[in-house]
């Protein structure tokens, strides 16, 4: 059995942009041009005292005991890999992107797992083509010791991190000065089955929308087959309203689960006071008692959303 053990470490995370787009145009010459980059990535990877822990399809994952080589491996790696793409045509370029955390992570034999790998991940996503985007804990670490700028990005949510997580795009050039965004990443695209440290780390950090949308449809269904019975046997009340109601509840609440763009905490009680109002005016009787639970829910929401950092 491997040993478990934990430690501090800076996750440098990587992937292709396009590379499903790349393969289709050219199998080998896609193949030849990843081997070179990743060949390229490894040697400075490790020149900066890093080591290689996992690779995967077009990904890569390596831990660096400094925060300052990781930042500046990244650097090195994405200006080398410039100058690789510069004679290529626009739409035959290899571009990475690169994400890069300071977390604590699990280790088991020569894997890492955890949220600080799926912090990375995430990064690794929402960075432009040629572009590293950084956690605000390896920020803290570099700006004062990396000869590069910085663009404040705002806090990313991730799955299963309750809090935002402030994120920075590094400066190194305009070609890959872009500011990166999770909604510019789009939606996963086809990959081999991942090793154990990339399927942690994407399991956790890419929503299954096909799930999801047959989750969708399956509600949808019950909705519609409830509605028709209440329709078909009409005695003049509609009360397939209310457990209509109650399945558009579930499907918000299986949104918010896998959604990345709010906080969803604060989600899930405007979830809660859309439902007690839904309820209020279905029972309606006159008087609007659901303002009250409301109120309290915006109570709280106000006071969660004033203490995120």
């Amino acid at each position: 059995m491997s040993e478990t053990r934990r430690k501090l470490t800076t996750i440098f995370c990587a992937d292709v942009q396009d590379y499903t787009r790349l393969m289709g145009a050219d199998e080998e010459g896609t193949l030849a041009s990843l081997k070179r980059c990743r060949e390229a990535m490894g040697r400075l990877i490790e020149s900066h005292g890093g080591r290689v822990v996992n690779t995967w399809g077009d990904g890569l994952i390596a831990d660096f005991p400094s925060v300052v080589e990781a930042v500046r491996a990244a650097v090195d790696t994405q200006n080398e890999l410039a100058g690789f793409n510069a004679d290529r045509p626009a739409d035959g370029r290899m571009l990475f992107r690169i994400g890069i955390n300071l977390g604590d992570v699990i280790v088991e034999g020569d894997d890492i797992y955890g949220d600080g790998v799926n912090i990375a991940a995430r990064l690794q996503t929402s960075a432009a083509a040629g572009g590293i985007v950084i956690s605000s804990t390896v920020y803290d670490q570099v700006r004062n010791k990396v000869a590069v700028g910085f663009e404040f990005l705002g806090s990313l949510m991730v799955k299963n991190v309750d809090e935002g997580v402030p994120s920075y795009a590094v400066k190194i050039g305009d070609a890959r000065d872009e500011t990166p965004s999770a909604e510019r990443s789009g939606p996963a695209r086809p990959q081999p089955q991942p090793a154990p440290v990339m399927a942690a780390a994407k399991a956790e950090t890419t929503p299954a929308p096909g799930g999801q949308q047959r989750l969708y449809g399956v509600l949808g269904v019950i909705a519609a087959v409830l509605i028709g019975i209440n329709l078909l046997s009409w005695q003049g009340v509609f009360w397939a309203r209310f457990p209509v109601l109650a399945l558009a509840v579930v499907a918000a609440l299986a949104w918010n689960r896998d959604q990345i763009l709010f906080n969803r905490k604060i989600t899930l009680l405007a979830i809660l006071a859309l439902g007690l109002a839904g309820i209020n005016l279905f029972a309606w009787t006159g008087q609007f008692w659901a303002m009250w639970p409301i109120l309290g829910i915006a109570a709280v929401m106000g006071v969660r959303w004033s203490m995120r950092r």
